[in-house]
């Protein structure tokens, strides 16, 4: 017979109809859970962090104001890193105004300065004397240690990049410069 089932039992051929339905049926509720399931890994792509930018032309460089640490007029570019984090490599950009002064002062790791544009001036030691400042122009590269008292100026629009470990910080030799403690 052919309307048997696998025990050999008559079924009535509607049943056909029936089965093929139930066939149909689990497909749709299995491409229904596909669907639910890429739904759910798209969402979960779009809503991870975008991936650091690691490249960056002139125009994608984007200033904003300096930290309190220093003197205001400034503005200051993170291009990589986190210079407040209590660890890890930064990367940082310092726009200056022409004239603008950085009282003396050491870092509590070594500082890499590259000199972008402009002319920046610095000098050695614990009082501020323009007079014996070394004037340093676009290309130019210094790294100052920990230990090295040392105060700059800006003549020009300068811009300069440092780069090094975190945390950036001020110590200033005379507290009175530090301009995070003024009002």
């Amino acid at each position: 017979m052919e309307n048997t089932n696998q025990l050999g039992l008559y079924y009535p051929p509607c049943w056909d109809v029936l089965r093929l339905r139930r066939d149909a049926l689990e497909v749709f509720v299995k491409l229904m859970i596909l669907v639910v399931a890429l739904t759910a890994v798209a969402a979960l792509v779009a809503g991870q962090p975008a991936v650091a930018q690691n490249a960056f032309t002139p125009d994608q460089v984007k200033f904003g104001p300096a930290p309190p640490f220093l003197p205001p007029g400034a503005q200051l570019a993170v291009l990589e890193g986190d210079p407040m984090a209590s660890t890890g490599d930064f990367t940082i950009r310092l726009k200056m105004p022409d004239g603008y002064k950085v009282a003396p002062h050491t870092h509590p790791n070594r500082e890499n300065v590259t000199v972008l544009s402009g002319t920046l001036k610095v000098g050695m030691g614990d009082q501020f004397d323009a007079s014996k400042m070394a004037s340093f122009g676009a290309g130019s590269f210094a790294y100052l240690d920990p230990s090295m008292h040392h105060y700059a100026m800006a003549s020009g629009e300068t811009v300069i990049q440092i780069h090094g470990m975190s945390p950036v910080k001020f110590n200033y030799i005379n507290p009175a410069d530090d301009p995070s403690g003024k009002k």
